[in-house]
């Protein structure tokens, strides 16, 4: 760890408390004045110095390390808004372009998009197939002269409302290996051709100052054979790049959520009078605390885990499979007590948690379910039992 990385830990820790926090009710609202209040958030975090920490030195952001990242994504991810206010969100986008992308693609996009000044998405679920299976993609993308022409029904394009491309992975290899199908075309959301459709409620969340979650058709869209990113038919392993280190990010801003819940079911335990004595004297509250305070204890523990095993090279993805399950769990067990101990409160947008409730729900979901990741550690570690982290094998 950098020798400063203490107080920056703390400076972005209060940057959140203090300005991103007391933001919240008015960026829920949506509409100009919330782009415009996320805008100054913004403004603030790159005066501050805390904009794009993690992002590579060579594309003008902070240059910390993995882990280092992993760690500040914790006080990030106290506030839904963290990740947008401190420009951490593009981090996964950035990356797969700073790999795979021609150097006129990187010239057009990668500034814009590390500096915050457009917005990416990426085109992958579809609605016709299971989006945690990416080879049964059905989008296709057909190279007619110098020019890809692409037809794809997209769904869950986080972004594509607000976006200036996005990123399509569409068949362009029929004939080839299921995992050397498909492939990655950058697709400008100004295309003729490219449609939102709509943006898709999620658990109640409408539409977003940060980007809507949408449904995207693209008919007989064309684009310059050199939108082509990454080489032809490495679709597949360009998404598993980008998701692999995303996974352990959420995990790390669920762990923020967690902790906010807790203060916020500790705080109020404390102020809460009922049937002779305070919340905080009655032993079922304080079996919610004990039972959330280890659970926090244990996913962090787990999650730095999980990161010093990809600072070490390791693709970790028995690791990353573990902390993505686990702590989507945790993240909605910890939630639930706070509400319990809030009562009727706590089902009120008085309070955060009701609505930390349902995007802990949706954490179980969204990059790859439970049942994926659950199948692919069972897998793993059914050949070759010596992966497992606590194994000589699978140790450092």
């Amino acid at each position: 760890m950098s020798k400063d990385f203490d107080d920056l830990q703390t400076q972005v820790r209060r940057f959140i408390d203090e300005e991103v926090i007391p933001a919240e009710p008015e960026l829920d609202e949506g509409g100009d004045e919330a782009v415009a209040r996320l805008a100054r958030l913004r403004a603030a975090a790159k005066t501050h110095g805390i904009w794009a920490l993690g992002h590579p030195a060579d594309l003008g952001g902070g240059g910390r390390s993995f882990m280092e990242t992993v760690l500040l994504n914790e006080a990030i991810g106290r506030s839904h808004y963290g990740q947008n206010a401190v420009g951490t969100w593009s981090m996964q986008d950035s990356l797969m372009l700073r790999e795979h992308a021609s150097p006129e693609q990187r010239d057009r996009w990668l500034g814009p998009l590390v500096a915050g000044e457009i917005r990416s998405s990426v085109g992958l679920t579809e609605p016709e197939v299971a989006g945690s299976d990416p080879t049964l993609i059905r989008s296709t993308a057909v190279l007619d002269g110098d020019e890809w022409v692409v037809n794809a029904h997209k769904w869950f394009t986080t972004g594509a409302n607000i976006a200036a491309f996005t990123t399509v992975f569409a068949v362009t290899d029929p004939d080839a290996d299921r995992h050397r199908r498909v492939s990655a075309i950058i697709v400008p959301t100004d295309s003729p051709g490219y449609t939102v459709v709509r943006s898709v409620p999620t658990l109640g969340s409408r539409h977003s100052v940060t980007g809507d979650h949408c449904e995207i058709r693209l008919t007989d869209v064309r684009v310059p054979a050199t939108n082509l990113l990454g080489a032809r038919g490495n679709g597949f392993v360009i998404a598993q790049k980008r998701l692999g280190p995303g996974r352990i990010f959420h995990a790390m801003r669920w762990l923020g959520q967690m902790q906010r819940a807790f203060e916020l079911m500790v705080a109020r335990a404390h102020e809460r009078f009922a049937h002779g004595s305070r919340l905080i004297d009655k032993g079922e509250i304080q079996r919610y605390i004990a039972e959330s305070a280890t659970d926090i204890f244990y996913h962090r523990a787990a999650l730095i885990n999980a990161a010093e095993a990809v600072d070490r090279g390791s693709p970790a993805r028995l690791e990353i499979g573990m902390v993505k399950t686990r702590g989507a769990a945790l993240l909605h067990d910890v939630v639930d007590r706070a509400i319990q101990v809030h009562g009727a409160l706590g089902l009120t947008p008085d309070t955060p948690l009701e609505a930390m409730y349902r995007r802990a729900r949706y954490a179980r979901i969204y990059d790859g379910p439970d049942e994926v990741h659950r199948a692919t550690i069972a897998r793993l570690l059914g050949k070759d039992i010596t992966l497992a982290p606590w194994t000589a094998g699978g140790a450092p």
